[in-house]
C-alpha cells in the first residue's frame, strides 16, 4: 500500500508541473497541431480541454 502511494503522490507532483510549465505553449500550439493533421488524437483533444480549464481557473481566481 506505501508503494501505491508514493507512486499516486509522484504523478499528482509531476502533473502538477507539467500544467503549470506546459499549458500556455500547448494552448497556443495545439491549433497549428491539429492544422497538421492531429485532429483525430483524442488524448492531445483531452488534454487541450484540461489545459483550457486550468486557465480559466487561473482567470477567474485572479479576478475573485
Amino acid at each position: 500500500m506505501k508503494k501505491i502511494n508514493r507512486i499516486v503522490k509522484e504523478l499528482y507532483g509531476s502533473g502538477i508541473l507539467f500544467f503549470y510549465f506546459f499549458k500556455w505553449p500547448f494552448f497556443l500550439g495545439f491549433p497549428y497541431i491539429y492544422s497538421l493533421g492531429l485532429n483525430e488524437n483524442f488524448i492531445l483533444n483531452g488534454l487541450w480541454l484540461l489545459t483550457i480549464s486550468l486557465i480559466l481557473k487561473d482567470f477567474y481566481l485572479k479576478l475573485s
